[in-house]
């Protein structure tokens, strides 16, 4: 296909995927069960790191993860008592275990303790004229772990400066920021533009796009997201990670590989 045929083509595929009825069976399933803008960035956030393996599977653990939180995540973390928090320890899903969740939990409650939204820990770090997200990235990370925290946590967290995808954080940014008229993005966050989301890059995706032509190699780090968004951006200036919904749908889906 030539650039206008690719154009044509990803477009009709990012429409199709993009609609309500993609939400039922995605993890952003997980935080459209909820009506409050702290709610939805919890929710939010936890679907978005526990987003790794079956997608059944995954929206069933964050289900169960929120159930100890008596699925008001928000409310639970300004008002639990501390010793509430034992339950926490038996979650656990792939490598993210009780240990972890703890320490979630206690940066999410010291962080809304003192800021309205999850938005400014990202937005903080960026200004308009940056290209990307990748310093709002890296700052989030470090403001994440600036508490005493266990070593082993620190993995559930990607960073651009050790060249990862940041393949969960980009996809709960694509979430939170992304204007979508069609519901399944939620577009709350008003500080960080949708032309500056760094499309979202797995194994599938890269696979898809590499046959597609838009990187030079199917390896998912931030390397290759970088290259892709740039290609994607051409075609989309103002939304270009509205394509995730096209590559996304074509590797997992469709088994476009």
């Amino acid at each position: 296909m030539n650039v206008r045929e690719l154009k044509s083509y990803l477009d009709a595929k990012a429409a199709y995927y993009d609609h309500p009825d993609f939400i039922a069976n995605d993890p952003v399933c997980i935080p459209h069960r909820f009506s409050k803008l702290q709610d939805i960035e919890i929710a939010g956030l936890f679907a978005a790191v526990l987003a790794w393996g079956n997608r059944t599977t995954i929206i069933s653990k964050c289900t169960e993860l929120l159930a100890l939180m008596d699925n008001a995540p928000y409310d639970y973390l300004l008002h639990h008592k501390p010793q509430e928090r034992l339950q926490l320890m038996q979650f656990c899903h792939r490598t993210f275990n009780g240990l972890d969740l703890l320490y979630f939990v206690e940066f999410l409650q010291h962080y809304y303790t003192n800021v309205t939204s999850l938005e400014f820990a990202f937005s903080g770090h960026i200004t308009p004229e940056d290209e990307t997200v990748e310093k709002a990235l890296i700052g989030f990370r470090r403001i994440f772990f600036a508490l005493e925290h266990p070593e082993r946590t620190g993995k559930h967290i990607s960073t651009p400066e050790k060249n990862s995808a940041c393949k969960r954080l980009n996809m709960y940014l694509r979430w939170m920021v992304r204007q979508d008229k069609n519901g399944v993005d939620f577009g709350l966050w008003k500080h960080i533009k949708p032309s500056q989301l760094v499309c979202p890059v797995d194994v599938h995706v890269a696979r898809v796009a590499a046959r597609l032509g838009l990187i030079s190699e199917a390896k998912a780090t931030w390397k290759t997201a970088l290259e892709l968004t740039a290609r994607l951006r051409a075609m989309d200036p103002e939304d270009p990670a509205k394509y995730d919904f096209a590559l996304f749908g074509l590797g997992v889906i469709e088994k476009y590989v």
